[in-house]
C-alpha cells in the first residue's frame, strides 16, 4: 500500500514539474512571438533587389581597324586614359585632302580679288564709253548702233563686276564666296575630327569588363569594344506597392547580400521612382481592356550606401541579389 501510494505521489509530483515548466514556457513563447511580430512591423524587406551601377559601353565613332589595345579584362582605367586606337592611315588622307581644298579656296581669293579690280577699272571704261557715245550720237556723230552696242558693253561690265564681287570674301559673310569657303571649312573640320576619333579614351573611371576589342578586328561606328564599370555602385530593390506607403527619402536600410551573408552594410533610402517597374518597361499593360487581373505592382526604391566599403575585402558588383530592410518606424 505504502508503495502504491508513492507512485501515485511521484505521479503527481511529475504532473505538477510539466505544469510548471510548460506554462512559463508557453507564456514565453507568446512574448516572443508577440516581440517578433513588433520587431518585424517596423520593416518592410524584399529579395526582389540588386546591385546596379552606370555602366558605360565604350564604342568607336569611326570604323576601321584596330591598330593597338592599350586595355585588359579588368583593368583599372582613369577617365581620358587612352585605351583603344583604330588605324588613323585613311582618315589622314582625308584631313590632308579637305585641308587642300580649304587652303585652295583661300588662294583663290587672291586672283578673285584681282579679277575684282580689273572689273572695277572695265567698269568705268565701259561708262566713260557709253557717256561719250551718248554724247556723239546727240549731235549725230555716231549711229545708234554704235551707241547701243556701247550701252550693252557698260551693262556687260556691271554684271562681270557683280559676279567678281560675288567671288570675292566679305566680312559680312554674306556672299557667294563667304557660302563655299564655310562649306571647304566645315569639311575640313570634319574630317580632323573623324581622325581624332581614331583615339579612344576612357569616359569615366572604373574597370574593364566584357572586353571584346583584339588587335586587328573591324570595327563599326558604334559596335561595343568594352564597358567600364565603375566603382560606385547602390541597389535598386522592387518593393510591392503596398510596402512603400510609409518609405520616405533618407530611411535608415539594412542590406544584406548574398555573396556576404555574415554582413550587414547600412544604407538609406535616396529615392523612389515615380512609376511601377511595368509602366516603365517597353511595352506597359493596358488595361482597358474586356478582361482584367488585378496584379500587385513593383516600385522601384534605390537605396544607396551610407557606409565607406572596402573594396579589397567586399567585392560588390552588378546584378549581384541583394535583400535590403527598410526600418519605417
Amino acid at each position: 500500500m505504502e508503495k502504491k501510494e508513492d507512485i501515485e505521489g511521484n505521479e503527481k509530483n511529475l504532473k505538477f514539474r510539466k505544469r510548471f515548466i510548460f506554462i512559463p514556457l508557453s507564456i514565453l513563447t507568446v512574448v516572443v512571438l508577440i516581440f517578433a511580430i513588433v520587431y518585424n512591423l517596423q520593416f518592410q524587406s524584399t529579395d526582389d533587389a540588386y546591385v546596379e551601377n552606370h555602366m558605360v559601353q565604350v564604342a568607336p565613332k569611326v570604323a576601321g581597324q584596330l591598330k593597338a589595345v592599350y586595355v585588359k579584362d579588368n583593368q583599372q582605367v582613369k577617365t581620358g586614359d587612352l585605351v583603344a586606337e583604330i588605324d588613323p592611315a585613311d582618315y589622314i588622307v582625308k584631313a590632308n585632302e579637305a585641308r587642300a581644298a580649304y587652303e585652295r579656296a583661300l588662294a583663290a581669293q587672291k586672283v578673285a580679288k584681282a579679277n575684282y579690280s580689273a572689273a572695277q577699272i572695265s567698269i568705268e571704261n565701259a561708262k566713260a564709253d557709253y557717256e561719250r557715245y551718248k554724247n556723239l550720237y546727240e549731235t549725230g556723230a555716231v549711229s545708234k548702233q554704235q551707241l547701243d552696242m556701247a550701252q550693252t558693253r557698260y551693262q556687260t561690265s556691271q554684271a562681270n563686276l557683280v559676279n567678281a564681287d560675288e567671288n570675292v570674301m566679305s566680312e559680312a559673310q554674306n556672299k557667294v564666296a563667304d557660302a563655299d569657303i564655310k562649306v571647304l571649312k566645315a569639311k575640313m573640320d570634319k574630317a580632323e575630327l573623324e581622325l581624332s576619333y581614331t583615339k579612344i579614351y576612357a569616359p569615366q573611371d572604373g574597370t574593364v569588363s566584357g572586353k571584346r576589342a583584339e588587335v586587328g578586328a573591324y570595327v563599326q561606328t558604334g559596335s561595343p569594344l568594352f564597358a567600364i564599370v565603375p566603382n560606385e555602385v547602390w541597389v535598386v530593390a522592387n518593393f510591392k506597392e503596398n510596402q512603400v506607403g510609409q518609405m520616405k527619402k533618407d530611411m535608415p536600410v539594412e542590406i544584406k547580400i548574398d555573396a556576404y551573408p555574415n554582413k550587414v552594410f547600412k544604407g538609406k533610402i535616396d529615392s523612389i521612382q515615380r512609376a511601377s517597374g511595368a509602366k516603365s518597361s517597353l511595352f506597359p499593360p493596358e488595361n482597358a481592356v474586356g478582361s482584367f487581373v488585378k496584379i500587385v505592382q513593383r516600385i522601384p526604391v534605390k537605396i544607396v550606401f551610407d557606409e565607406e566599403i572596402n573594396s579589397e575585402e567586399y567585392n560588390i558588383v552588378p546584378g549581384m541579389s541583394v535583400i535590403p530592410k527598410v526600418k519605417v518606424k
